[in-house]
């Protein structure tokens, strides 16, 4: 059965979304007129603790042959690539650290522990993701080109197995990040430039072999004896940061209360900026928790707030979430938000049940901004 889950944006005017935007566009210029010596501590103080722990966990597993040496080295070295692509990379390169002119510290210096070339990021997710968030046929994001998470796309007997390599897309994150970029489906249908692609494939292989060579070539073969308990080490907090990282991302995309939109080019072209502010807060979800559980999420957590200020600071997401709320509450706009465990289950939930055929949709009167906007099936 298919119903309306939200309120709807039918009774926003023109008058509405301008103030929406002014708003928020306040908050936005607040922000970043306080901006200044606390929150450089906090991002120096983050990276300080993340190389620490690095350190720690690399020379634990110099010992790795002792179960207790390999267990402790392992968690801490997860950790450590957790804060360092969660907390840093991935905000970093975000630009939200740019206004402190340090070169160190900066989007377009920075390239983060991960097999995906930063600059293809850069492009994949600051520009398409976040400019056409959960917009089909634009934003690569939904369902990332290989999962169907929305009864708008259509269905294909390949997506039986998706709950499956849904499981390995978690395990090998970075890899699925990295290819990204490539937009397989143009490159399925020869809609990709060939020496684009091939220029693409060359930055990701170099970028592996850089990756491979530090985590299981010369880190193992520092620790001596220990070669073959150390490669497996690294390998598995890999694995932990990638797991992660799918987890905390999927959670702030695809729980079952995330709106998508099919939207035609005339509309995107004449999207205003309070219609842009709507469609990132229906298309987006938080997940509840405390101060570390949120670092550990790079603030990811705070989605929401993330893809209505991508460039804000992320230690400033909290401190203006409870705003984003009231403003959803007055203009009678859903704020998702919910506990790890309900938005995780939520997400496998909902590529459980798209991986077979319908549900059947509902039509709903065309709307402005959002006429291509769809109810979410149950």
């Amino acid at each position: 059965m298919t119903t309306e889950p939200h309120p709807t944006v039918a009774h926003l005017t023109p008058a509405d979304y301008e103030a929406i935007a002014r708003e928020l566009d306040a908050i936005r210029d607040e922000i970043t007129a306080d901006l200044g010596e606390r929150d450089a501590a906090y991002i120096h103080k983050v990276i300080r603790w993340q190389r620490a722990l690095e350190v720690t966990g690399r020379a634990l597993l110099m010992a790795s042959s002792l179960p207790p040496a390999w267990i402790a080295g392992t968690a801490t070295l997860s950790v450590a690539k957790i804060l360092e692509n969660m907390e840093i990379g991935h905000n970093v390169m975000h630009g939200q650290w740019d206004w402190m002119r340090d070169p160190k510290i900066h989007s377009t210096t920075w390239e983060w522990d991960n097999v995906s070339p930063a600059e293809q990021w850069k492009h994949s997710h600051n520009f398409v993701h976040h400019t056409f968030t959960n917009v089909i046929g634009k934003d690569n994001d939904v369902g990332y080109g290989i999962l169907r998470v929305t009864p708008e796309q259509p269905w294909h007997p390949v997506y039986l197995a998706q709950p499956l390599y849904n499981a390995l897309l978690a395990m090998f994150f970075e890899y699925g990040v990295a290819v990204h970029d490539l937009e397989l489906d143009k490159v399925r249908t020869g809609k990709a430039d060939p020496e684009v692609t091939k220029e693409k494939l060359r930055a990701i292989g170099k970028k592996i072999r850089r990756q491979w060579g530090k985590d299981y070539l010369a880190f193992p073969l520092l620790s001596g004896p220990q070669f073959l308990t150390t490669l497996g080490a690294d390998f598995t907090a890999n694995i932990i940061r990638n797991v992660w990282a799918h987890s905390v991302i999927f959670c702030g995309h695809f729980p079952g209360d995330v709106e998508v939109f099919e939207v035609g080019e005339e509309q995107l072209d004449g999207e205003t900026r309070g219609e842009w502010y709507v469609r990132q807060l229906l298309g987006s979800a938080n997940i509840s928790g405390g101060s570390l559980f949120h670092l550990m999420t790079g603030n990811l957590s705070h989605q929401i707030e993330h893809h209505l200020f991508p460039d804000l600071p992320s230690n400033r997401y909290a401190e203006i979430a409870p705003r984003i709320r009231e403003l959803c509450e007055k203009y009678r706009l859903p704020y998702h938000t919910g506990p790890f465990g309900r938005q995780i289950g939520s997400t496998w939930k909902k590529i459980a049940r798209y991986a077979f055929p319908g549900p059947k949709r509902v039509p709903v009167p065309p709307r402005a901004p959002l006429a291509g906007r769809r109810p979410v099936a149950a």
